[in-house]
């Protein structure tokens, strides 16, 4: 079964793409929402995350608010290095075990790993191709700020610490332009999930 790495910065529509290769029959591996609930529900990371933040980050039931920890953790690129080396080698190891799993069941053809941090954090050198989707600033903006959790300036942060488009493009396999269409992402999508899997 095939390791395929799908990045893209803040916005570029990982997701829908991550839909569409679901829908046809990959299993999409959403790292992001691994981190999250590695961070709710695993206590020796929540330990540390204390340890290296201080309890500023907690609510009132002495709960990690994620919320806080973000506002801490992407001010900056020493701050967000400090909070990914602890979570990375958790998410990687969920990474291993959710592929085993699949694999041994032998109903999926592709394991789509979806990151934001593919090259970052060095999964790219785990997984047989890297599909970087890419999409103009503006339209990255509109999806990332409409979906209600996130302000102009937020977003801007977050752009600030993740490579550019041009930086990942040169190391992937495979890149789709999302500035159109959401049919034409999904034609272009296609094409790229029929070259993965014949």
């Amino acid at each position: 079964m095939l390791k395929v790495g799908l990045t893209g910065g803040i916005g570029s529509g990982k997701s829908e793409l991550s839909r569409f290769f679901t829908k046809w029959g990959a299993y999409v591996f959403d790292a992001d929402k691994e981190a999250k609930i590695i961070i709710d529900t695993n206590e020796s990371v929540q330990k540390e995350i204390i340890a290296e933040f201080d309890t500023n980050i907690l609510n009132a039931e002495n709960k990690i608010n994620r919320k806080k920890l973000a506002r801490i953790a992407f001010q900056d690129e020493g701050h967000q290095l400090r909070l990914n080396s602890i979570i990375h080698p958790y998410v990687f190891q969920e990474i291993d075990k959710q592929f085993d799993n699949v694999s041994s069941a032998k109903k999926h053809k592709i394991f789509v790993v979806d990151a934001a941090l593919i090259y970052e954090s060095g999964a790219d050198t785990h997984m047989d191709f890297v599909i970087i989707i890419t999409s103009l600033l503006r339209f990255r903006a509109e999806r990332a700020i409409g979906r209600g959790n996130m302000t102009r300036e937020d977003f801007m942060k977050r752009v600030d610490l993740q490579w550019t488009d041009e930086d990942r493009a040169h190391m992937a396999d495979f890149i789709i332009s999302n500035n159109n269409s959401l049919e034409g992402l999904k034609k272009d999508a296609r094409k790229i999930f029929d070259e993965l899997i014949y």
